[in-house]
């Protein structure tokens, strides 16, 4: 057995010390955020309010979960991220699957394709002027369809397909098993963990999408929930943030409807994490690397 050395000690702190302030870094603004949405209004408006919260309220974030434009906001944004990861994990699994198989016809040429597309890209311009011929523009459809293929998600799926005992599909094959059959009652049932971390990814993608919305949608009726945080971050009337009137709100900071907007809209991802948690590892491991 190996005996650590003062190195290997030195190298270990290293590394602990790194992750603590990088952790320290991501997670002291979130806890200020958090602080004031559940803050009193006094100690927001004379800045007193850290990482720990000044009193406690939950007037504000029940002010802007019942607002008419939040609710909308997070509809829309809730459909567009359920609707898009559902048909991007799909047809990304189904790419990959073929693509898997080495005595596929001009399976070289179809790889290259794929990584081409996933190096280059048409461009800003050309890819509004697309999506205007297509009349896409103002459509919610257009959130969805340009990045329901992420190829590097692909890939992953790929390599974990590649990863899998080739005799599992020769047994099926030999009890009479077709192509679908395997697909859908073998492969895709042994693929869950990393089904479920590229999930997440493309779940997490949708939710947190804010240029594309910004680029296409001009429609006030159809903001995401990131488009409306940019109107909360940019305008400092609480009254216009949450539709009510200067009287209800006066007791109410805009930095504190801000802070509350934030977190309102940052706790429903945020929970469907510890969901696929379990398969975050083992998905992306097991499908980058392989066996």
């Amino acid at each position: 057995m190996n005996k650590r050395t003062k190195g290997d000690l030195l190298l270990d702190i290293s590394v602990y010390l790194f992750l603590i302030v990088l952790a320290l870094v991501m997670l002291l603004p979130l806890a200020n955020v958090f602080s004031k949405s559940v803050s009193e209004e006094w100690a927001i408006i004379s800045g007193k309010v850290g990482i720990l919260p000044i009193g406690f309220q939950l007037d504000t974030l029940k002010e802007v979960v019942s607002s008419a434009m939040f609710l909308r906001a997070f509809g829309i944004s809730v459909g567009v991220t359920v609707v898009g990861t559902v048909l991007s994990i799909i047809l990304t699994a189904l790419t990959a699957y073929p693509l898997s198989k080495r005595n596929l016809p001009g399976i070289s040429f179809l790889m290259v394709l794929f990584i081409f597309t996933m190096l280059f890209s048409g461009g800003l311009i050309p890819s509004y002027l697309l999506m205007r011929e297509l009349h896409l523009i103002n459509n919610l459809w257009v959130l969805i369809l340009p990045g329901m293929i992420s190829v590097f998600n692909m890939l992953v799926i790929k390599s974990y397909y590649e990863s899998l005992p080739e005799a599992l599909e020769e047994s099926a094959r030999i009890d009479g098993a077709k192509t679908y059959t395997v697909l859908f009652r073998i492969i895709l049932p042994l693929s869950m963990p990393v089904l479920a971390t590229i999930a997440l990814f493309y779940a997490v993608g949708y939710w947190n999408d804010y240029f594309g919305p910004m680029i296409y949608i001009n429609d006030t009726a159809l903001k995401t929930l990131q488009l409306y945080l940019q109107d909360v971050v940019m305008d400092a009337s609480a009254a216009n943030v949450t539709n009510k009137s200067v009287d209800d709100l006066m007791n109410m900071s805009p930095e504190g409807i801000r802070a509350a907007t934030v977190v309102a809209s940052t706790v429903p991802i945020l929970c469907v994490y510890p969901f696929v948690q379990k398969y975050f590892i083992k998905g992306v491991l097991i499908g980058s690397v392989k066996g």
